[in-house]
Order: structure tokens, then C-alpha cells, then sequence
């Protein structure tokens, strides 16, 4: 139980590339939980540039921005990460959206250890009636009280970014509990409605079972997720999938 914590810190890298070192960019900002038992945005915040010990692609610079020269007398992520995520020498709960992909830099040799909420994750399980769940339709889908539209530009930059999800993060502190954010945040997303295919757009309950069954043997592992728990609230998981049928003959 994790619930005795007062304090989230939100995270969002900007990188060079894939490699498991190439961040140029880290932002972070802290949710608090008041005296008033409520969670609030607080002015724990900041951004530090990162020397990825490498040139910036063309593609990473075309979604940030963040030039070579920007970095070239940054300090390398190996001193930075633990300064960030550790701020008071040991581990803290960590959250950011999609936070699969920050987790790829942000292993547990710079975290301590630190569990992670997922406000992507998390934004399904709460508002399935929104169209859309990315960090910035979220913003302009929801419009979090208080957030403040400068401070959350521009997009696609660590500390703005970290800054918009740290009002989703907030919102849904005071909805449900830490535990449950960070339970749900182990499991894969639960996606309300298809995602793609000739089915996109409808919502599992929808879906006749055999059609459930294909979807729970497909790769994507939110989408296999997400019918598995349809068919679980059915009473059919463990449902042997449909056979496949005959490829027709030509004549």
C-alpha cells in the first residue's frame, strides 16, 4: 500500500533516438496531496537539457526542436536521471503518459525502484466516454481547472508536457487512490472501444463473442487485454478460439 505518499513527481523525456541513453531533455512536475486531502499541481517543477552523447536525429529534432548545440555542454543522463528521479536520495512514485516509454530510460538503477503510474492507463479506465486519449486531446477534451495554457506550451517539450499530465494526474488523484492508479498501471490498457479494423469504433460489449475470441489472440497487447475482459465479464474466458474456416476453392 502506497497510499501514504504525498507527492507524484510527473516525468516527460524528449530523446535523440531509441538507444537506452538518448535523452536530450527532462521535465518534471510534482502532485502534491494538500492538507485539505485534496491533490494539487505543485511549483515543484523544471527541465534540464541532456547531453545524449551522440547527434540528434532528424526525426527526434523535427518533434522537439532541440538542437545539437542546445545539449553539447549538458551533463550525460547517467548524472542527471538519478538527480531528477531520486530528489531526495531515494525512491518516490513516478508518473508520466505512456509511461512504458519513459520507463525504457528511466530504469530502476536511476529510479531506486520507483513505481509508476501510467495517466494513459488511467485516463481509459476513468473517462472511456472521451474519443480520444492522448497527453494534449486530453488537455482540450477535459480542460483541467488551472492549468495554465503558456506554461503548457510548446508541445512535445519535457517540462510543458510533463506540466499538462501532471493536471490529468491530478484530477484523477482526486477521483480514486493512488493504489488503484498504480494498480491499474501494472495491467495493460484497457481500450473501450476497438482501436482499428474493420470493427474500430465499437465497444467490446458489443462484439459477439466469436469475434472476441480473434481479438484475444492478437499481438497488441491492449487490445488482447481488453477482450479477455469482456469475455471474463461474460463468464466465457478460456473459450477455445473459433476455427478458422476453408480457404475457398477456385473454380
Amino acid at each position: 500500500m502506497v497510499q501514504s505518499l504525498t507527492r507524484v513527481r510527473v516525468i516527460d523525456l524528449e530523446t535523440a533516438g531509441s538507444g537506452p541513453y538518448d535523452v536530450c531533455e527532462i521535465g518534471w512536475q510534482d502532485v502534491v496531496l494538500g492538507t485539505d486531502d485534496l491533490w494539487h499541481v505543485d511549483g515543484e517543477r523544471g527541465a534540464r537539457f541532456v547531453n545524449p552523447g551522440r547527434p540528434i536525429t532528424a526525426d527526434t529534432m523535427a518533434i522537439h526542436h532541440i538542437l545539437d548545440a542546445d545539449v553539447a555542454d549538458a551533463p550525460y543522463w547517467k548524472v542527471v536521471a538519478p538527480e531528477v528521479l531520486r530528489p531526495a536520495g531515494g525512491s518516490t512514485t513516478l508518473a508520466a503518459h505512456r509511461a512504458a516509454f519513459e520507463q525504457r530510460y528511466c530504469r530502476p538503477q536511476f529510479t531506486g525502484g520507483a513505481e509508476w503510474v501510467c495517466t494513459w492507463k488511467c485516463a481509459l479506465r476513468l473517462w472511456p466516454h472521451l474519443p480520444r486519449f492522448s497527453n494534449q486531446m486530453l488537455r482540450y477534451l477535459r480542460r483541467p481547472e488551472g492549468l495554465d495554457h503558456p506554461t503548457g506550451l510548446p508541445a512535445h517539450r519535457a517540462l510543458p508536457d510533463a506540466y499538462v499530465t501532471a493536471h490529468h494526474l491530478r484530477d484523477m488523484l482526486n477521483e480514486v487512490s493512488l493504489d488503484q492508479l498504480l494498480a491499474w498501471s501494472r495491467e495493460p490498457g484497457l481500450l473501450p472501444r476497438v482501436p482499428a479494423g474493420a470493427q474500430r469504433g465499437k465497444a467490446w460489449r458489443d462484439l459477439d463473442s466469436d469475434t472476441l475470441l480473434a481479438f484475444a489472440e492478437e499481438r497488441d497487447l491492449d487490445v488482447r487485454f481488453s477482450a479477455e475482459t469482456e469475455l471474463r465479464r461474460r463468464g466465457e474466458a478460456g473459450r477455445d478460439p473459433p476455427a478458422p474456416q476453408a480457404q475457398a476453392r477456385l473454380v
